[in-house]
């Protein structure tokens, strides 16, 4: 809809048909390419930052329950003061096998972690591991990846290594050998898991006995570790039984010094901890809800811009008797366009920037479908706030005033 040719659109319009039947919209976002493209990149840009923004926050949320979801077990076991999985506290073995007395537990595994030092053997740094350590006859870790390769495992001085473990833990070649805690250790294989803030910079798994060949004894400022104390116990319980009846009869009938929890459980509290205690979610969120406002002033810049250049145009309309919201439905429309074309490019930008941050962090950025469905929700409200308030000015106007009568 442009002054010098105001085209078919308009007569179709003083015909009588309604704005949504003639290419109105469509006809005033493509007129000046210029504008159209600078309009696309605002929004683009917009929805670029509010992904990464709500990506990193939400990374950070999964990368934290990414272990306790493919563990093996149906309820879990912990300390009764480790309330979040960084912290460093162990409950006797022999609440397990107190459990494995219960009707309707079938099994239970122990799992052993200590943060471990791990030497770059190209630049001979050393970088803080988490090792993952358990009966290899056991199975507490069902990944295709270690299964595969529990044999070679069950040699001594062996491990194997995450492949998302951050860069500067070195080369991760299957038969290079370094040291973990000062000892020499041998790589055999690689899994893939991801880091958390737990882990340090990256996952190492070896079986129970290499583990105290490792950390059963340490110097005198350090805790040596046996097989007598767990870190975390995995039940799994026989079909049938209700899971969470089960849990809540442990929980009354184990000792207090250990808490006893679902895998839904286990996981919300880990939720819980890093949304209520933290300062991630909040930080996060209130930049994407900056990238939402900076968005909603991009896009209402190029409508206002357009709305205000066929003011004339629009006050026409209203004098030969077009209401407010029809003229309201044509900048809606131009808004709902722009929010179609211009998420798309920010969304595959997006994609692209999530395998590189997760390449490069080892932190878990998924894409789920639902959290595509919020942001394109986010950037259809932004889009339509911008077009109301561009529209301001003529649904005011009184078309006497343009035409100076």
């Amino acid at each position: 809809m442009s002054r010098s040719s105001p085209g078919l659109p308009f007569q179709s319009l003083w015909q009588g048909r309604l704005s949504f039947r003639t290419p109105l919209a469509w006809h005033n976002l493509t007129v000046d390419a210029r504008r159209l493209i600078t309009a696309l990149a605002g929004v683009s840009f917009a929805v670029l930052l509010i992904f990464v923004f709500l990506g990193f926050k939400n990374g950070l949320y999964d990368s934290q329950v990414q272990l306790l979801k493919v563990l093996n077990g149906d309820i879990f076991i912990i300390n009764r003061i480790k309330y979040t999985m960084f912290i460093p506290e162990q409950f006797a073995r022999r609440r397990l096998y107190q459990a494995q007395a219960f009707e309707g537990v079938d099994s239970v595994y122990a799992l052993y972690t200590i943060i471990g030092k791990w030497k770059n053997p190209e630049t001979h740094k050393t970088r803080s591991l988490r090792v993952l350590a358990f009966n290899l006859q056991e199975p507490v870790l069902l990944m295709p990846d270690i299964l595969a390769q529990q044999k070679a495992l069950e040699l001594p001085w062996t491990a194997l290594i995450d492949q998302r473990s951050r860069a500067e833990v070195g080369p991760r070649n299957v038969g290079l050998t370094t040291e973990l805690a000062e000892k020499k250790i041998k790589l055999v294989g690689t899994f893939t898991l991801g880091t958390d803030f737990s882990a340090g910079d990256g996952n190492v798994i070896m079986s129970d006995q290499n583990f105290l060949r490792y950390f059963g004894r340490l110097g005198p400022e350090e805790t040596s570790r046996t097989l007598n104390t767990v870190d975390i116990g995995l039940l799994k319980v026989k079909e049938g039984v209700d899971v969470d009846v089960l849990a809540q009869t442990l929980a009354n009938a184990l000792p207090k010094d250990v808490l006893v929890l679902t895998r839904e459980a286990i996981i919300a509290q880990e939720l819980v901890y890093w949304k209520e205690n933290t300062n991630i979610g909040f930080v996060f969120s209130l930049l994407s809800s900056l990238s939402f406002v900076v968005g909603v002033i991009l896009v209402y810049q190029i409508l206002y811009t357009d709305v205000a250049e066929h003011w004339a145009e629009y006050a026409t309309l209203k004098a030969i008797g077009y209401t407010n919201s029809q003229l309201l439905w044509v900048v809606i429309q131009q808004a709902l366009i722009l929010s179609i074309i211009g998420f798309i490019p920010g969304f595959l930008v997006s994609a692209g920037l999530y395998n590189l941050i997760s390449d490069a962090t080892g932190l878990v950025l998924q894409l789920t479908l639902q959290r595509v469905i919020n942001i394109y929700g986010a950037t259809i409200a932004m889009c339509l706030i911008s077009g109301s308030l561009a529209m301001r000015k003529v649904l005011t106007a009184d078309p006497a005033e343009v035409f100076g009568l």
